[in-house]
């Protein structure tokens, strides 16, 4: 093979460490970008948080900084070295004037060189302060879900209250460990036997004794081993005296398939009752709870922080960002100052890269805030209907029509929309809420799948329990209306918001 040399010419897009630095704050969360910004004050004396909230010192004015300035002030350092002293006759500034970079030559004299660290640093603390506090700027947010009380905590404390042995409580305390969170007993009671101490010589009844003693504990129906068992102890626990009580426990032990199934035909024989008696027998079983364990240990809430606020301002809509949630920096003056102060090379090498990293850092934040802006912008503008009538206006949406229209990356608007929050008239809402897909109308026209979805839980709501709409009579009735959807397109949405299928929502005449 013979060796030879080319020449050629070609364009490359690189990755600079600041656009890195850009494109990873965009995509980050609220919660991540006050983590983050925490992180950078804590990990860069350049920088600071902006703690008055009237100062005229602000991102925008870090962010318009002339780089050239570091090479001034790198000079001025080597003149402070070879003079032994450095010459600041020439700066008058008030020591009370904010310092911006665009002044950033002209350094006060009487910068207070005893300042402690703690003095200084710790006012660099972000909008949400980690360390905790009691006040608005001051919160733990890692504590805001404090923890709450188990299942087995609550069945820990009513078995401390309750007489057992000493080889009972052992069983009680390995059934209560075995329940799932729904508060049912799944392990077989072989395996709760085997679970305990080899000197424990216990056999399948005593287990059964004891389960039988935790089953009476509170929430009803727990530590049950399927849900007939479960619904049994509710209804075991009600008035003699209940109308229809005798017949539930029947339905409950022999037929709860056919009740699973609406078979209410088969079970109106079975129980000898008419269809309204039958009905009056389920409607007391409906009353009990299938799940116990659920209402002990309730599922965590998580509270959702707007990025940006929607409102409407004599017939305009509004965007705005949450200014609680925009963390303000700035350059901390007194460590900016010590680069023409210092006498040691490797001093102002550390000090000039620290400069450099907090201007990107907050370059970056600005960077973000204002394409977030943009973009909530534009898909306010481009779903107004939306924000006026509900989710029946929704217009279909993709990402590429918002990059097109501000000339951007799918990827950038993808990165904008995911896990930021928009809060709206009709309530709080992910920007990629906004985005569907669409369908073809009878009249050439486009219609949102968000919109689809709400004309089907809107008809399925007014439908006829007796006689419920199916997946087909839906698709034709949108039909009727201009939409062309196909059958397995309605039954696809219809799973996707959790609805049952016809047969599964067929109720008793009321």
């Amino acid at each position: 093979m013979k060796q030879s040399l080319q020449l050629r010419l070609g364009q490359q897009i690189t990755m600079t460490p600041q656009l890195q630095q850009a494109i990873r704050l965009l995509q980050l969360s609220t919660l991540d970008l006050q983590l983050e910004v925490q992180q950078a004050l804590e990990s860069n004396i350049m920088l600071e948080a902006i703690e008055d909230e009237n100062s005229e010192f602000d991102m925008e004015d870090t962010s318009a900084v002339d780089f050239n300035q570091e090479d001034n002030l790198l000079a001025n350092a080597s003149m402070a070295m070879e003079e032994e002293e450095v010459n600041l006759s020439s700066n008058h500034n008030n020591q009370d004037e904010p310092m911006t970079l665009e002044n950033f030559s002209e350094i006060p004299d009487d910068l207070v060189n005893d300042t402690g660290w703690d003095e200084i640093y710790d006012s660099a603390i972000g909008p949400y302060d980690y360390s905790g506090g009691d006040d608005l700027n001051g919160k733990d947010l890692m504590a805001q879900n404090s923890a709450a009380q188990t299942m087995q905590d609550h069945l820990l404390w009513q078995l401390d209250l309750t007489p057992f042995s000493e080889t009972d409580h052992a069983i009680a305390l390995a059934i209560i460990d075995a329940l799932e969170e729904d508060g049912y007993l799944r392990t077989p009671l072989e395996d709760i036997a085997k679970s305990l101490d080899d000197g424990m010589d216990v056999d399948k009844d005593e287990i059964e004794m004891v389960l039988h003693r935790l089953q009476h504990f509170d929430p009803l129906g727990i530590a049950a081993r399927n849900l007939s068992e479960c619904l049994l102890l509710q209804l075991e626990e009600c008035d003699p005296h209940t109308p229809w009580l005798k017949e539930a426990r029947i339905l409950v032990n022999k037929h709860l398939k056919l009740l699973g199934n609406l078979d209410h035909l088969q079970l109106s024989k079975l129980l000898r009752v008419s269809r309204d008696q039958l009905r009056d027998i389920i409607e007391l079983i409906q009353n009990l709870n299938p799940r116990p364990g659920a209402q002990i240990e309730p599922p965590q809430i998580s509270y959702v922080v707007p990025d940006v606020f929607v409102k409407k301002v004599k017939s305009q809509w509004k965007v705005e960002l949450n200014p609680e949630v925009s963390p303000k920096l700035r350059i901390n003056a007194h460590y900016a100052s010590l680069i023409t102060r210092t006498h040691n090379h490797n001093d102002i090498a550390s000090l000039k890269n620290h400069l450099q990293e907090a201007r990107w850092f907050i370059k970056s934040l600005k960077s973000r805030h204002e394409t977030l802006l943009k973009v909530a912008k534009c898909i306010v503008q481009r779903q107004a209907a939306f924000l006026e009538y509900g989710d029946e206006a929704m217009k279909p949406l993709v990402l590429h029509d918002i990059a097109s229209e501000l000339e951007m990356h799918e990827s950038t608007i993808s990165r904008v929309t995911t896990q930021k929050y928009i809060h709206t008239p009709r309530g709080i809402f992910e920007l990629k809420y906004f985005f569907s897909s669409h369908v073809g109308t009878n009249n050439g026209g486009e219609c949102s799948s968000t919109a689809i979805r709400a004309l089907i839980k809107k008809l399925i709501a007014k439908e006829d329990l007796t006689r419920p709409l199916s997946d087909s009579k839906i698709a034709k009735l949108l039909s009727d209306r201009g939409i062309k959807v196909a059958r397995r397109t309605v039954a696809k949405y219809r799973e996707a918001m959790q609805i049952p299928p016809s047969n599964e929502r067929k109720r008793l005449s009321s």
